[in-house]
């Protein structure tokens, strides 16, 4: 098993808790999300926030990682993200407290301008998706080696992300978690690992 960093770079609604659990179960320390040093230098395989936002200095920082971009069918990722912007916008759009400074950050940039109008517009989300894919993908242009495009919907995928880590393949899915509308699956996940 390797010893690098894996950085899951997908955006919210993608799979990032999916995934993170399918890693627990595959031995790998891991965070869903990393907002202090010592997460960094413990965990082996981080997702979420910061990761979506700060992958390219990440990259910098870590070389030698491995980096896992998770996407979704568009259909679905848009009422699911629409409705978690909508339960966190008072309080990653508030002066006086709210969220973690890097959750307001990294949510105000990927979905700039981040106002209620824009994230109940279909089009603006959409073209947040796409922008956030497109600059990956430039990031990533001459190391394919180093980026892997998973949708963990798809059959195929947890050989895919087997396959890119190194790892023995074994039959399996991924367990979706965090559905209809829920975000609370993490919390509920026991392991020494995370």
């Amino acid at each position: 098993m390797t010893h690098q960093k894996i950085f899951i770079i997908g955006l919210p609604r993608t799979g990032t808790t999916s995934i993170c659990s399918m890693c627990i179960e595959l031995g790998f320390n891991v965070a869903h999300t990393a907002y202090t040093q010592k997460t960094f230098e413990q965990a082996e395989v981080i997702a979420d926030t910061p990761i979506f936002s700060d992958y390219q200095q990440l990259d910098e920082y870590y070389p030698n990682s491995k980096f896992i971009y998770l996407e979704r069918d568009i259909s679905l990722w848009l009422p699911s993200i629409r409705q978690l912007l909508q339960r966190m916008h008072h309080n990653i759009t508030r002066d006086d407290g709210g969220f973690n400074t890097y959750l307001k950050r990294c949510y105000q940039e990927i979905f700039a301008p981040f106002t209620l109008e824009n994230i109940n517009d279909d089009n603006f989300l959409n073209d947040c998706y796409l922008k956030h894919k497109n600059n990956v993908l430039k990031h990533f242009i001459s190391r394919g080696s180093d980026l892997l495009m998973l949708n963990i919907s798809k059959e195929e995928s947890l050989n895919q992300l087997q396959s890119f880590l190194g790892l023995t393949k074994t039959n399996g899915n991924f367990e979706k978690l965090n559905t209809g509308g829920k975000v609370t699956a993490w919390k509920d996940i026991k392991s020494p690992l995370k």
